[in-house]
C-alpha cells in the first residue's frame, strides 16, 4: 500500500464526512426527519412511534433515528375506494403487507380550506388520479407521510407511481439494504447530546 493513505492528512480528509454528520447530529437536527425513507415493509411495520415535538406531534423512529416519511414498493394486494373520501390499499413487498391511505376529499375538508382554491384542485386532481392508477397485482411505489391507524402502521399517501420495470420491487429491495448498511445504521449509531 502507498504511504500516503496512512498520512494524517488523508485519514482526517476520511473521517471528515463522519464528522459532519456527528456534528449535525450533535445540533439536535434529525437529517432524515423529512426524507422519504426508503424501507422494507417488515422495517416500516417495526417502527416506534414517539412525541417529538408541538409542531410534529407524532414522529416514529427506527433504532433511535427519527423518520416521518417513507417510500415502500410492493404488489397491491388489496383496494377499497370510497369515492370522494378516500383509497385504501396494501403493498406486499415479500416482508410484509403495508397499508396506505389515499384522501380524496380535498375539496370538501375543512383541513385544505385555508389554501388556494387552485392548488386544493390540483391536489385533488392529483389523487384521484394516482386512485384511478392503483390496481390489484401492479406493482406501485408509494411515498407519503408514516402514521398509524387503530395501532396499525400505514402510510398517508402523497404520490403513488405504478411501476413497469419487473426488477423494480428488487431493486427496492437491494437499495433499502444498502441505505440501512451505509446510512440509517450509521446515522442511528452516531452519537447525540
Amino acid at each position: 500500500m502507498p504511504d500516503s493513505l496512512f498520512h494524517p492528512h488523508f485519514l482526517r480528509e476520511q473521517i471528515k464526512p463522519r464528522s459532519n454528520l456527528q456534528s449535525l447530529l450533535l445540533m439536535d437536527h434529525h437529517p432524515l426527519h423529512n426524507t422519504h425513507v426508503k424501507l422494507l415493509a417488515f422495517d416500516l411495520l417495526t417502527l416506534t412511534q414517539t412525541s417529538s415535538s408541538s409542531s410534529d406531534p407524532t414522529s416514529f423512529s427506527r433504532n433511535g433515528l427519527l423518520l416521518s416519511r417513507a417510500e415502500a414498493v410492493g404488489t397491491v394486494t388489496s383496494r377499497d375506494l370510497k369515492p370522494n373520501k378516500f383509497l385504501r390499499f396494501t403493498i406486499d413487498d415479500g416482508t410484509g403487507c403495508v397499508s396506505c391511505i389515499l384522501w380524496l376529499n380535498h375539496l370538501t375538508s375543512p383541513y385544505f380550506s385555508r389554501r388556494s382554491p387552485p392548488d386544493v384542485r390540483l391536489i385533488a386532481s392529483m389523487a384521484a388520479r394516482f386512485a384511478a392508477d392503483v390496481s390489484l397485482g401492479a406493482v406501485a411505489r408509494v411515498r407519503g407521510k408514516v402514521s398509524s391507524f387503530r395501532g396499525e402502521m400505514q402510510i398517508t399517501v402523497t404520490d403513488v407511481v405504478m411501476e413497469r420495470d419487473p426488477n423494480a420491487e428488487m431493486l427496492h429491495w437491494i437499495e433499502c439494504m444498502r441505505l440501512a448498511r451505509k446510512v440509517y445504521n450509521v446515522v442511528a449509531a452516531a452519537p447525540c447530546k
